[in-house]
């Protein structure tokens, strides 16, 4: 199991009492640490109006990363195309690689934009989920509807402030197709004109795409022969559905000649269980800020969040989450994550952490990639 690489997804959290400043310098801290044990992928994510996420821009946070580290690969996960252009992208991505070059993952997501047609729901998973379990015991949870969460007014707020008055998010199918076009050096507007993004045009890019579901996402990481990453700490009801689907789009490329899935899990590990329950004692609370609507918080302390007054609602809007994070010891995380692997057949985990304390975030990266290199 060994051989599977490990990677890390970044959110740049800004833990209670800390400043934007100090979560960053943290992210940078991470980015060496984990370079050091052995991670083959640092990516960050893209989230805006969070007052307990600092990760705004990875574009920008991948050129500070990019002259903070020297080996492990760097990436976004993902751009939300919805919110740019195919041509700011390739261009801002092309920049970096101008200096570090053969280092960068174009992950790119749809969030933000709109289908290509009406969405088809997605096929059910042919991997069968009994009482909520996989074949190999890989809980997969009822699924999570976000739909309240696109009418909430701090996510209308963020359309606007994201876009021009009156712009809209182009077809994120033919967003994909410009974004390669533009790499490749050949691409040709409707009317025959050439476009070349300098720098960019001939970047050593890798492009990925991530999903978490069988749709859109899933099917045009197929078709364009793709690498693909499925969100199972986003949505773990659909993870299966979203690896298979993108296997039964797969056509062969010039990128690959077979799929390639890379699945994250939110992880937390100490030396025994019960330091590494007390380290996650704040997720719940966490979760619910981002499921609520209200942006997520800064990542509270064990004290802040038991203090907290659960209802019942608020524990089943965040129970998907909780269930599926792996949090214990390096023997079981390490077991857990492995049973992720094999239900979905993934290429390579990516691991996302929290923690308040930014020490027992590393510790956690470290221990998990010792206990890994065990296998």
């Amino acid at each position: 199991m060994s051989g599977t690489p490990l990677g890390v997804l970044d959110l740049v959290p800004v833990p209670s009492g800390a400043t934007a400043a100090q979560a960053l310098r943290n992210s940078l801290d991470l980015a060496r640490q984990t370079e050091r044990h052995g991670y083959a992928r640092y990516w960050f994510a893209e989230h805006h109006l969070n007052p307990g996420v600092a990760g705004t821009s990875p574009a920008v946070l991948l050129a500070l990363t990019a002259a903070a580290t020297s080996t492990i690969r760097i990436g976004s996960g993902a751009v939300l195309l919805g919110h740019r252009t195919a041509l700011s992208t390739v261009e801002e991505f092309g920049l970096i690689d101008a200096l570090h070059p053969g280092r960068l993952d174009l992950g790119l997501g749809r969030s933000g934009g709109k289908p290509s047609k009406p969405a088809a729901t997605p096929g059910p998973a042919t991997t069968p989920v009994v009482d909520g379990k996989a074949p190999n015991g890989l809980s997969i949870p009822p699924r999570f509807s976000p739909q309240h969460l696109l009418k909430s007014p701090r996510f209308q707020l963020q359309q606007r402030l994201l876009h021009q008055p009156g712009a809209g998010p182009q077809d994120y199918g033919e967003q994909i197709d410009d974004i390669l076009a533009l790499l490749r050096g050949d691409y040709r507007s409707a009317d025959g004109v050439e476009a070349h993004a300098v720098p960019g045009e001939g970047a050593e890019v890798e492009v990925w795409i991530l999903g978490s579901s069988g749709g859109q996402s899933a099917d045009v990481a197929g078709r364009n022969g793709l690498p693909f990453a499925a969100n199972y700490h986003v949505s773990p009801a659909t993870v299966l559905e979203a690896a298979e689907g993108y296997r039964a789009a797969f056509q062969p490329s010039d990128h690959l000649d077979k799929p390639y899935v890379s699945v994250s899990a939110d992880v937390v590990v100490a030396e025994d269980d019960e330091t590494a329950r007390e380290l996650a004692t704040g997720y719940a609370l966490w979760v619910r800020s981002i499921r609520t609507g209200e942006g997520a918080i800064p990542f509270p302390t064990p004290e802040q969040a038991r203090a907290h007054e659960w209802s019942e609602a608020d524990r089943t809007l965040v129970a998907d989450r909780v269930d599926t994070q792996f949090v214990g010891s390096p023997g079981r995380v390490a077991d857990q994550l492995e049973r992720l692997q094999e239900a979905t057949g993934a290429d390579e985990l990516l691991i996302t952490t929290i923690t308040h304390d930014h020490a027992d975030r590393v510790r956690s990266y470290q221990l998990l990639a010792e206990e890994w290199r065990r296998r």
